[in-house]
């Protein structure tokens, strides 16, 4: 298996211009999640890079955010696929890829709007691809799922159930979202989600009718106390009605109020038992005459610690030393990524897989060039022994 394991970095090191070549045209195109447009401009480029690497391709549009596209290698193996899980959008307003344009420093640190989050992920997936086609790899079919809104928990599109339909059925999958610096590969996420609670209330003048009316903030203030007292933390339940409206004017008893609750579970059963919560507060009435209606808006699956995740993250940490990679850990993190998807389907999953560096989201977000190879190498290898 090492000489197998020497020719794929042989691959991948006669490939590092190339990789960063295409790294920098993904950073230097604006793909905030609301820039659709710029969105399918990185969708169009990597199509053109899996279809020259021989893959089959489909752009399957999620509504009014950017598309998901799919890229499948050797789909004549009789096996379960391997799934390769990114997204092509970025938190950043448009027009940042011009003032703070891809560069790498005197550190070796490169640097530019989703440098890190995500678009090295995106050419490692593909480039892992390649280097597995070059040392003749055939066991199982390849496929490369990158969604178009992940940034927004698809929340603006049907995105999360095109990605349940794609990687369902699949053998294993790695995510390659942001890596840490000190290489700890994640096993674990929260999940997370939005919901919107209004209250419906009787409006009335307060001086001259207030018998006539029903105040839907006040029946509101009696839910929000309930929800937050739902909180358990310990257990890693959070449920926080973060933003409200409500009311026209001082003097007017309020006939409508809304709340705008996020929430965060690191299991299936605590999702369930949120979302209860929260239907049990719009069902419940405090104020006579007032009444309620509960909607989830956007969720994204929690990323359990599985028996089978940890079964795969320990087979990549074996890889990594026989690859010559080095060591890596295993831990859990609160931020959400559609890695929860897959192991709520039951495909256990390996998150973080991406190139290493520091400061998602913000403007001094940086990534670290010599990890887009050496991750390219764990990813590749990690397949080619499954």
């Amino acid at each position: 298996m090492k000489e197998i394991f020497i020719k794929i970095n042989e691959y991948i090191e006669q490939h590092r211009r190339e990789m960063i070549d295409l790294w920098e045209e993904l950073v230097n195109i604006d793909s905030g999640t609301d820039n659709a447009a710029g969105v399918m401009e990185v969708c169009t480029l990597l199509r053109k890079r899996m279809s020259a690497a021989d893959m089959q391709t489909k752009v399957i549009e999620s509504g009014p955010a950017g598309p998901v596209l799919v890229g499948e290698w050797n789909k004549k193996a009789d096996t379960a696929p391997i799934v390769l899980i990114g997204h092509m959008d970025t938190v950043f307003s448009d027009g940042t890829a011009r003032e703070n344009p891809f560069r790498i420093d005197e550190e070796g640190h490169a640097h530019g709007p989703g440098v890190l989050d995500m678009k090295a992920g995106l050419v490692i997936a593909i480039y892992a691809v390649k280097a597995l086609q070059a040392v003749g790899y055939d066991k199982h079919p390849i496929k490369c799922i990158f969604a178009g809104d992940e940034e927004k928990i698809h929340s603006l599109s049907n995105a999360k159930v095109i990605l349940t339909e794609e990687i369902k059925g699949a053998a294993a999958a790695f995510n390659f979202e942001t890596g840490y610096m000190d290489d700890g590969l994640v096993v674990g996420r929260k999940g997370g989600g939005m919901a919107v609670l209004t209250v419906h209330g009787v409006a009335a003048h307060s001086g001259i009718a207030p018998e006539k009316g029903r105040s839907a903030i006040l029946e509101m203030s009696h839910k929000i106390v309930e929800l937050e007292g739902k909180n358990d933390l310990e257990r890693g339940k959070l449920i926080n009605c973060g933003e409200i409206t409500g009311g026209t004017n001082s003097n007017t008893i309020p006939g409508e109020c809304q709340v705008v609750i996020a929430f965060r579970f690191p299991s299936v059963a605590i999702r369930d038992e949120i979302v209860a919560d929260i239907q049990a507060a719009a069902d419940w009435t405090h104020v006579e005459g007032t009444e309620a209606k509960a909607e989830v808006k956007a969720m994204m699956e929690c990323m359990e610690s599985t028996g089978s995740v940890l079964e795969l993250f320990e087979h990549v940490k074996r890889t990594a030393q026989e690859c010559g990679y080095g060591d890596v850990h295993a831990f859990t993190v609160g931020g959400v990524s559609d890695s929860g998807i897959a192991v709520t389907e039951g495909v256990p999953a390996v998150c973080a897989m991406g190139v290493k560096g520091e400061g998602n989201h913000t403007a001094k977000e940086f990534a670290v060039v010599d990890s887009l190879f050496s991750r390219t190498l764990l990813a590749a290898s990690s397949i080619y022994t499954l």
